[in-house]
C-alpha cells in the first residue's frame, strides 16, 4: 500500500472528477479490498505496465515485486498478455470503465476463471494516465455451476447422458427430422436378469459392469447416434438417419458386443440384453410415444425369449397374465385391507433422536404373500390406480398422527411420497386439506414428498405447490440429483427440504465424484435455507461423513428398516 501512495504521491494530482488519483483508487481498494488490484499505467505508445498490484493479487497470480515498471508482456503468458492488452485498449477507446469474464492462464501455469472491472483514471488534461483492474476469483463457483450442469444433464455412475439429456435431445431430434423428412430408430435396451446376476456379484460389481456396458454402447461402429442411462439397468439409443435394416443391423451388433464376456477378479460373467425398437414417424411423432412404444417392443423381445430385438407394432400387448392377477388384485387391496403403511426412522444427526418418519406402502396379497413396492407402485401408476391408493394413504397418515397425539405419544411428523400422477392432479390439495380438517391435526407433522420427475411443467408445479404451503404442511423433493434437469425451481418453488439419493450416498466413501456432488448439494441447501436428508445410509463412516457436512438428518438400515405401526410406537413414540 505504501508503494502505492508512493506512486501515486509522486505523480500530479487529476482533477476531472473534482478528487485526486489517491482518492479514487483507494476508495476503490477499501470497496474491494477481498478483491486482486492491479494499477496499470497507460504509455505513449500503448503499453500498459503495473504500477502497483495488492497484496492479495500477488499471492493468487504468484506475481513478485519486481513485476512493477514492466508491461503485460513482459510478465504473463502472450496469450493471455495479449487478451487483456486488448481489453485496456477497449477502456481507452470508449473512455469508460469495462467489465467482463475470462479465463486466465497465470503465470505459475494455472488456469482461473475471472469477473474484472477496468476504469480508466483522467488527468487534468482528459487523457486516461492509468487504468485500475478490480478482478474478482470466480473459478470455484463456475466449477461448482459446471459440477451442477453436468449432475443434471449425466448419469452419475456412468457418465452417460441421463433422463433429462433424452427429453432434451429427443425434442429437438423429432424436430430436425419432421423438418429433413428423416426416419430415425429409438432402441429401449435392457439387461435380462440383471438383478440375480447383481445380487450374486454383489452391488459393487454390479456397478462396474453398468459402466463397462455404457463403455461398450458408446464405442460402438456407427457415427450418427447417442447413448443414455433411462434407469438401473435400462439405456435407450437413438440412431439418426436410419432405415429399418439398418436399425435391425446395429441392434444384432448391440446383442453381440454385449455378449462377451465381462471379467471380474479375474472371473468370466456373461450378459444378454434385450432390445425394444420405435422407429420415428412411423411409430410415434414425439419422444414421449416412441419411448413408450419402444418399451413395449422391449417388453415383448423379453416374452419371446431374450436376447433377442423387437420392432414396435400395434399389436402388442404388454400385461402378461400375472400382471393382469395382480392389476385385479390391486383394485381390490384397499376394500379387503391388504394394504399396510411401514415407518422408517428419519434420525437427527445432531442429537440422534428421531422427530419424523417417512411412510411406506405395503401390500400383503392373500394369495401370493408379500409383493414388492417395485412390483406394484409401478402397475398403480400404468393403471390409474396410484390416484385412490394415494388417497387412501394420506387419509391413514392423518388418522395415525390423530390417534398417537391422544393417546399422548410424542410428537413426530410423518412424510408421504406423491406419485407424480397424484402431483398432478387438480384436487390434491383439496385431498390433504380434507384429510387434515377431517383429524383436526397440525399441518406441519405432515409432509410430502415429491420427485424431480414431478416438476416438469413449472408453472402448475409452483400453483400445486403454492396451495400445499398455504395449508401448512411441509414439502420435501426426494432423490433429489437424479431427475430434473433445472435447478431454478429450488429457488422460485416453496420447497422446505432436499433428500440426497441412495446412489449417491451408497459409494460416498470411495467414489469422489459422489462424495463431491453429495458436498455440494449439501452447501447448496445450506445457502438456500433448506434441510437435508441422506437416504440409504448403511455405515457408521457415512453416519460421521454427513455429521462433518451438516447434513440435518439421516435415514436408512443402519439406524433401522422400515418398521410397522406398533415396533415404531413401542420403540420411538412411548420413549
Amino acid at each position: 500500500m505504501d508503494k502505492l501512495k508512493n506512486v501515486i504521491s509522486n505523480d500530479e494530482k487529476f482533477a476531472s472528477t473534482g478528487q485526486s488519483i489517491e482518492s479514487i483508487i483507494f476508495e476503490i481498494i477499501l470497496k474491494h479490498i477481498k478483491d486482486l488490484i492491479y494499477v496499470m499505467s497507460v504509455e505513449v505508445d500503448g503499453t500498459f505496465r503495473y504500477v502497483f498490484i495488492n497484496d492479495v493479487a500477488k499471492g493468487h497470480a504468484k506475481l513478485q515485486n519486481d513485476c512493477i515498471g514492466r508491461s503485460l508482456q513482459e510478465v504473463l503468458h502472450k496469450e493471455t498478455a495479449d487478451h487483456l492488452q486488448q481489453q485496456y485498449a477497449s477502456v481507452l477507446l470508449k473512455r469508460q470503465p469495462i467489465s467482463f469474464q475470462d479465463v486466465v492462464k497465470l503465470a505459475d501455469d494455472r488456469t482461473v476463471h475471472g469477473e474484472s472491472i477496468l476504469s480508466p483514471i483522467f488527468d487534468d488534461q482528459g487523457k486516461v494516465r492509468f487504468i485500475v483492474s478490480v478482478t474478482r476469483d470466480i473459478t470455484e463457483s463456475v466449477n461448482e455451476k459446471k459440477l451442477i450442469e453436468f449432475m443434471a444433464y449425466h448419469d452419475h455412475l456412468t457418465g452417460l447422458p441421463n433422463r433429462s439429456s433424452l427429453k432434451r435431445d429427443l425434442a429437438s431430434t423429432v424436430e430436425d427430422s419432421s423438418n429433413n423428412h428423416d426416419q430415425f430408430a429409438l432402441m429401449y435396451i435392457d439387461l435380462d436378469r440383471f438383478k440375480l446376476l447383481n445380487d450374486t456379484m454383489g452391488h459393487l460389481a454390479g456397478d462396474q459392469l453398468l459402466i463397462q456396458i455404457a463403455q461398450r454402447l458408446s464405442n460402438l461402429n456407427s457415427a450418427e447416434y447417442k447413448v443414455y442411462r433411462q434407469s438401473g439397468d435400462e439405456f435407450i439409443i437413438i440412431l439418426l438417419n436410419t432405415t429399418v435394416e439398418q436399425a435391425r443391423a446395429f441392434a444384432e451388433n448391440v446383442i453381440k458386443e454385449i455378449e462377451k464376456p465381462f471379467v471380474f477378479n479375474n472371473d468370466e460373467y456373461y450378459v444378454t440384453t434385450s432390445l425394444g425398437i420405435s422407429i420415428f414417424p412411423h411409430d410415434g411423432q414425439d419422444g414421449e410415444t416412441l419411448i413408450k412404444n419402444a418399451d413395449t417392443a422391449l417388453y415383448r423381445a423379453k416374452e419371446v425369449g431374450r436376447s433377442i430385438f423387437q420392432f414396435y407394432n400395434k399389436n402388442m400387448q404388454k400385461l402378461n397374465a400375472s400382471e393382469m392377477i395382480l392389476e385385479n388384485g390391486l383394485r381390490k387391496a384397499i376394500d379387503q385391507n391388504e394394504l399396510e403403511l411401514y415407518y422408517q426412522p428419519q434420525f437427527n444427526l445432531d442429537s440422534n433422536e428421531v422427530s419424523s418418519f417417512e411412510a411406506l406402502l405395503r401390500w400383503n396379497h392373500p394369495t401370493i404373500g408379500h409383493i414388492s413396492p417395485a412390483e406394484f407402485i409401478p402397475l398403480a401408476e400404468d393403471t390409474g390406480l396410484i390416484l385412490s391408493i394415494g388417497e387412501w394413504v394420506i387419509t391413514t397418515v392423518c388418522k395415525k398422527i390423530k390417534e398417537w397425539h391422544k393417546k399422548g405419544y410424542k410428537s413426530v411428523s410423518v412424510a408421504v411420497n406423491l406419485s407424480a400422477k397424484q402431483f398432478q392432479q387438480s384436487k390434491l390439495a383439496e385431498i390433504i386439506k380434507t384429510a387434515i380438517d377431517s383429524n383436526q391435526i397440525d399441518p406441519k407433522f405432515l409432509e410430502f414428498e415429491i420427485t424431480e420427475g414431478a416438476i416438469q411443467d413449472a408453472e402448475k408445479a409452483l400453483l400445486t405447490l403454492t396451495k400445499l404451503k398455504e395449508i401448512g404442511v411441509q414439502i420435501a423433493v426426494d432423490d433429489f440429483g437424479t431427475g430434473y434437469s433445472s435447478l431454478s425451481y429450488l429457488k422460485r418453488f416453496p420447497i422446505d427440504t432436499l433428500k440426497i439419493d441412495q446412489s449417491f450416498v451408497k459409494d460416498v466413501l470411495t467414489d469422489n465424484k459422489d462424495a463431491a456432488i453429495t458436498t455440494t448439494i449439501i452447501h447448496l441447501a445450506e445457502s438456500l435455507g433448506l434441510a437435508v436428508i441422506a437416504e440409504g445410509v448403511e455405515e457408521q463412516e457415512q453416519v460421521e461423513f454427513f455429521k462433518s457436512m451438516n447434513c440435518h438428518k439421516a435415514q436408512g438400515y443402519f439406524f433401522s428398516k422400515p418398521l410397522p405401526e406398533k415396533e415404531i410406537i413401542e420403540h420411538y413414540l412411548t420413549k
